[in-house]
C-alpha cells in the first residue's frame, strides 16, 4: 500500500473471477465449495476496490459458454448469483457509497428468479452514480458485439440514422456497458493462472491492461489486488504514441 497510495489508482477494474473448481478439487472439495467461497470472496473484492477508491469494478462471473456445464453445476450457480444479487441490493455500504449496480449481459438467458433479482438489484441503485459495480452474467464479448449491431442496423433501417453514420462512438453507445461513465477498463485481473481474457469486454478492453495471477479466485487476497495495481502503475501506457 505504501508504494502505491501516491500513485495512479485504476479509475476501472475488470476481474475475470476464475479458478473456483479447482480451487475445490485441490482440497478435495466438491465444485459447490468452490463456487461458494468463490461468491463470499465478492464481497471482500468490492470492499477493497472502495477502499482503494476504484470507481467502477466490472466482474466476470458467468459466460454464455459456461450454460453447457452440467445442469445441476448451472441450477447451483444460480441459485448463488440470486443470493448474491439480493445481498447486494440490501447491502448497507452500497447505498453508503453510492454503488450503481448492473448485470450485463443476455439476460434473457437467465432463470426467471436472477432476472428479477437482478432488476431489483438495479432498481434499488439506479439513483446512485458514485460508483458502478458490474457483474457479467450470460455474458460473451462477441455476443456483446453482434447484440450491438443488431441494435444498430435496427435503428438504421427505421431511419434514425445512415450507415454513413456510424463510427466508433455509435458503437460504444449501443454495447452493454453504454451508461458508464468510461466503459474502458484501466486495468483486467484474470485469477488462476490462465493468461487470456476468454472474449471479456473484447471492445471496452482493446487497449487495458492485463494482469494474470496465479492465485485461484477464492484465495484471491488484498495483497493481491495491490500487486496487480503496482504493476499497472509501473507500465507505460502509450496507446499507439
Amino acid at each position: 500500500m505504501n508504494q502505491i497510495k501516491d500513485g495512479l489508482i485504476p479509475e476501472h477494474i475488470g476481474v475475470i473471477l476464475d479458478g473456483n473448481r479447482r480451487w475445490a478439487t485441490k482440497l478435495a472439495m466438491p465444485a459447490w465449495k468452490g463456487h461458494r467461497s468463490g461468491a463470499d470472496k465478492v464481497d471482500a473484492l468490492v470492499d477493497w476496490c472502495l477502499d482503494l477508491g476504484v470507481k467502477t469494478i466490472t466482474l466476470y462471473a458467468f459466460s454464455t459458454e459456461n450454460f453447457s456445464r452440467s445442469s445441476s453445476e448451472v441450477e447451483g450457480l444460480m441459485r448463488l448469483f440470486d443470493e448474491k444479487l439480493a445481498s447486494f441490493a440490501a447491502d448497507e455500504r452500497v447505498h453508503k457509497d453510492k454503488v450503481h449496480i448492473k448485470i450485463i449481459g443476455r439476460l434473457g438467458l437467465l432463470p426467471q428468479s436472477t432476472q428479477r433479482l437482478a432488476r431489483a438489484a438495479e432498481e434499488a441503485t439506479a439513483g446512485y452514480d458514485r460508483h458502478y459495480l458490474n457483474i457479467a452474467l450470460a455474458y460473451g464479448g462477441r455476443a456483446e458485439l453482434v447484440d450491438a449491431t443488431k441494435r444498430i442496423a435496427a435503428e438504421v433501417q427505421a431511419g434514425k440514422f445512415a450507415v454513413e453514420s456510424i463510427d466508433e462512438a455509435l458503437i460504444e453507445d449501443h454495447l452493454y456497458t453504454y451508461y458508464l461513465p468510461k466503459q474502458e477498463p484501466d486495468l483486467i485481473i484474470r485469477t488462476s493462472g490462465e493468461e487470456r481474457t476468454s472474449g471479456f469486454l473484447l471492445w471496452q478492453g482493446a487497449y487495458s491492461e492485463l494482469c494474470f495471477s496465479d492465485v485461484f479466485w477464492p484465495d484471491f487476497r488484498r495483497i493481491d489486488l495491490w500487486r496487480a495495481v503496482r504493476i499497472y502503475q509501473r507500465r507505460k501506457r502509450r496507446f499507439g504514441l
